[in-house]
């Protein structure tokens, strides 16, 4: 070691080695003296039925909710305080209000796009044998077919978005909306999933199939994506028949009593502006109606494609819902 270093080491090494000499609060202190960490702390509101029992005796309060620490931060990135349009606070994290609506009932149900080309039979003739099994395994049980397929039904969007979004930036170009139209429909998906998660719960062995089924569903769309666009788009467009047909057969099985109508989970009644008394039929009338609208996008997507276009060249239907 040099007579420099040795200096060093005596003037500093007690400081730098010695548990006493330098506490943590003075590290803090001198290394962020403008933020408090008090000021940082992120707390949960105590809930309305926390309020109502504040006078009550012999109550007992939400001890989890109540003076509960969820973040502790000097970053200054604080939670936002929303509320809806009546002053209520808003209470969901997953989506906020202004990505809510309400869907469009109004869309035909029964367009279907005839096959011509040798993709497109392709497309259509593989959708078709994957609805055997899947009628085999789920059977009338409609509540856990959608919460099942709602799972795979989300990772075209986000795939083909994915994979939009890689070739914009290798090629220096804009993507004419589409990566986040897609994006918006891998999202409108999982959504699907987090409403019927309420009404169906998954057993073990139906989790370990959405592991095997998303696995393999995921890399072989991401292979199909990256061979032909156009025959990707349009499988999933033939998806979306199907998802209606499901969806349909659905409704008659609520009609006829098979299945209760049980009151809409409240998750689905903020997600598309439902009424207070909305239904499980009402649920299903506005996904339905979400899976014509991503029929119609796909199937256009896959038009693009057959024409010799890029998507680039054709504005993104944004929010068509």
């Amino acid at each position: 070691m040099s007579r420099y270093g040795a200096k060093v080491m005596v003037t500093a090494g007690p400081r730098l080695f010695s548990s006493s000499a330098v506490s943590p609060n003075h590290l803090l202190n001198s290394r962020v003296p403008a933020r408090e960490f008090s000021k940082m702390t992120f707390e949960k509101k105590k809930t309305e039925d926390n309020q109502s029992e504040k006078g009550s005796s012999g109550g007992k309060g939400d001890q989890g909710n109540k003076g509960e620490q969820l973040v502790v931060s000097y970053w200054g990135v604080k939670p936002m305080k929303i509320t809806k349009d009546d002053g209520t606070e808003w209470k969901w994290s997953c989506f906020r209000p202004w990505e809510t609506y309400k869907a469009d009932l109004t869309i035909d149900l029964k367009k279907h796009h005839v096959p011509s080309t040798l993709p497109d039979k392709l497309a259509y003739w593989t959708v078709k044998s994957l609805r055997w099994p899947t009628d085999l395994f789920f059977q009338r049980r409609y509540g856990c077919r959608a919460m099942m397929l709602e799972t795979v039904a989300a990772v075209p969007g986000m795939v083909g978005g994915m994979l939009v979004h890689c070739k914009s930036l290798r090629r220096f170009e804009q993507s004419g909306g589409w990566i986040k139209a897609l994006l918006e429909e891998a999202e409108n998906e999982r959504m699907h999933l987090m409403t019927f998660m309420e009404v169906a719960k998954p057993n073990w062995y139906e989790r370990a199939l959405v592991i095997a089924v998303q696995g393999i569903f995921f890399n072989a769309y991401f292979l199909g994506y990256i061979i032909s666009p156009k025959f990707a788009h349009r499988m999933v467009g033939y998806l979306e028949e199907e998802a209606i047909h499901s969806y349909t057969e659905f409704l008659k099985e609520l009609d006829n009593g098979n299945i209760e109508n049980v009151p809409a989970p409240a998750i689905a009644i903020d997600y598309w502006r439902l009424p207070a008394d909305a239904r499980l039929r009402d649920v299903v009338m506005v996904v339905r109606a979400d899976e014509a609208h991503h029929r119609d996008v796909n199937h256009y997507a896959s038009d693009i494609h057959y024409q010799g276009r890029e998507l680039k060249e054709a504005p993104a239907p944004i929010g068509y819902h």
